[in-house]
């Protein structure tokens, strides 16, 4: 496959970028305020606020590139040609439900199976970063690095909650955390972007869907990150949803001996 024209690489991190400025104020206009919250099918929750967006992003989409694909969390998959959207609306939609500020919105696009550009932004701090192959990351427009912490003894560890694993991936990595110097809970993809500035050094999550995962890969990546499923396997639409980020090459490959 050839490699995407400069041209339209630079038009598509504008583009992800005006896709996040009009996913804001929507999500601003409807936290910490009273909310209808469903359930879907698997029994996660989704508000008016996922649907809005998910639904202003497509129609955005729809308008500057006709012939793409969208893979939505809320509205499913739209099969294009090379390129494909895919889409977080709320990631974190308990947090949300909540009044959590740390939840986010994720956008991320395909050149066939391959991400390569990643984006987390983050509403009620201001905060968004931006990853694209072949670039270094940029949290707020300002180059961020990765700690390049070396040891999970030295780590500083993050998992979005325990009830996402099962009892066998709990205890893999449950005996992972315990090794690590801290370990805490929360963040959903806040946690990627502070791995991403240097402030935490390992994420490992389970059960995730690839509009949960596929736009953190670019911005771990872009500051010097490692980002695979447990097996060290890269990150794809069919991978098993099991994620370990880690913030250097020899603590990644720690984690995934010791989650084996």
């Amino acid at each position: 496959m050839d490699q995407p024209d400069p041209r339209f690489l630079h038009q598509a991190r504008v583009f992800a970028e005006r896709l996040a400025d009009a996913a804001r104020p929507i999500a601003m206009a409807h936290f910490r305020q009273a909310l209808a919250v469903e359930h879907k099918a698997d029994q996660s929750p989704v508000t008016i606020a996922d649907r809005a967006i998910e639904t202003r992003l497509r129609e955005m989409i729809g308008a500057t590139f006709p012939d793409h694909g969208i893979l939505g969390e809320e509205f499913g998959h739209d099969p294009g040609a090379r390129y494909t959207w895919v889409l977080d609306p709320i990631d974190g939609t308990r947090s949300f439900i909540t009044g959590l500020p740390l939840f986010g919105t994720l956008v991320c696009l395909l050149d066939g199976a391959t991400p390569i550009l990643g984006l987390i932004d983050i509403p009620a701090t201001s905060e968004r970063w931006l990853g694209q192959a072949g670039s270094a990351t940029v949290l707020n427009a300002m180059a961020c690095e990765a700690s390049q912490c070396q040891t999970i003894e030295s780590a500083r560890i993050y998992t979005t909650s325990p009830d996402a694993f099962t009892a066998q991936e709990w205890n893999r990595y449950d005996t992972l955390s315990r090794r690590a110097a801290l370990r805490r809970y929360g963040g959903d993809c806040y946690s990627y972007g502070q791995l991403a500035s240097g402030h935490c050094d390992l994420v490992v999550e389970a059960g995730l869907q690839p509009y949960d995962f596929m736009a953190l890969v670019p911005v771990i990546e872009g500051a010097g990150g490692r980002i695979s499923d447990w097996r060290g396997e890269p990150l794809g639409l069919q991978s098993p949803g099991q994620v370990l980020a880690a913030a250097s090459e020899p603590l990644w490959r720690q984690a995934l001996a010791a989650l084996a």
